[in-house]
């Protein structure tokens, strides 16, 4: 549950590369457009709601990618869900989905929560765009995440999985970008429920994958992978869903239809200070370590998307 293969990476972070240079700037952009330019974004919201999902699929379409638009109705308004794939050479059935929620919660921008999500997404999807791989890779962007929609029947992802379970839709691994761009060198900036304070670091300048008990492999691959590539700091968990912040994101909602998902964050409320509020704005993401952990995921969906793990 606790205990994790390997050790996460210590000490002063590297130069950026060139491309996790470029990459950073990227980041920074979408960021500073969701959480910045359009600002919250839900059904309170509902235009810029409209908004964020138009610059979503415009940028997906943007990299050559056709967008497919999911539609629902909730209280009279159409809400979208969209994706996009790379479509496998060899396994093109088993899909290996990336996904993240674009909305936010009500008087919050939403810049760490979740526009970083949403800007590593679509980072991912232009650095696959012009790449083969053996399975299925699929980018998603899911709506109304946040409540009041939260783990409800209207929760995009929610909609999103069960569909994906009536048509027989083999996805073989979810993993959820949720709240990415906050780190802290400060001792003590980083708390968790008890008893897990007595087993992770209380510095908040990590990356954690998070999953249930039943995804206990894939955080330990996934983690494996992650460090293997990269140098970074990271800590993962298999947890009981129970403990909070453990199912509060995207990932759930596969995990209820018996998909395999796996949760990256940077903790949100045990680390974010302006978590859900309206100092959540595009100025408190470091979008420099945003680019490190971006730059890693790459390389640890290019392992499970060709079959490596």
């Amino acid at each position: 549950m606790i205990r994790m293969p390997s050790d996460s990476f210590r000490g002063m972070l590297p130069p950026l590369t060139d491309e996790q240079r470029r990459l950073e700037g990227e980041l920074r952009a979408d960021v500073r457009h969701l959480g910045g330019t359009i600002g919250e974004r839900n059904l309170s919201r509902y235009q810029q709601l409209v908004a964020a999902a138009e610059y979503i699929r415009t940028a997906l379409a943007g990299q050559g990618y056709e967008v497919r638009r999911h539609s629902y109705q909730v209280s009279g308004r159409t809400c979208e869900n969209l994706d996009a794939e790379l479509r496998g050479t060899d396994k093109p059935e088993e899909i290996v989905l990336i996904g993240a929620h674009y909305d936010s919660v009500q008087g919050s921008p939403g810049a760490n929560d979740n526009a970083t999500g949403v800007a590593a997404m679509l980072a991912l999807a232009r650095a696959f765009a012009k790449r083969q791989t053996s399975r299925t890779v699929r980018f998603a962007a899911f709506t109304n995440e946040e409540p009041p929609f939260f783990q409800s029947r209207h929760m995009g992802s929610r909609i999103y999985a069960r569909r994906s379970r009536e048509q027989g839709e083999q996805i073989v691994l979810m993993l959820s970008l949720e709240t990415i761009g906050y780190y802290s060198d400060e001792s003590g900036s980083q708390s968790y429920p008890l008893p897990f304070r007595l087993f992770f670091p209380s510095t908040g300048n990590f990356i954690a994958f998070v999953g249930n008990m039943e995804n206990a492999s894939w955080v330990r691959q996934l983690l494996t992978a992650f460090r293997r590539h990269t140098q970074f700091p990271s800590e993962g968990g298999a947890l009981w869903e129970w403990i909070p912040g453990v199912a509060w994101s995207d990932h759930w909602s596969f995990w209820k239809e018996g998909y395999p998902a796996v949760m990256v964050t940077d903790t949100a409320p045990n680390r974010y200070p302006h978590y859900h509020t309206s100092a959540d704005t595009p100025d408190k993401v470091d979008c420099s370590r945003m680019a490190r952990v971006v730059s890693g995921l790459r390389q640890v969906i290019a392992d499970v998307a060709n079959a490596a793990m």
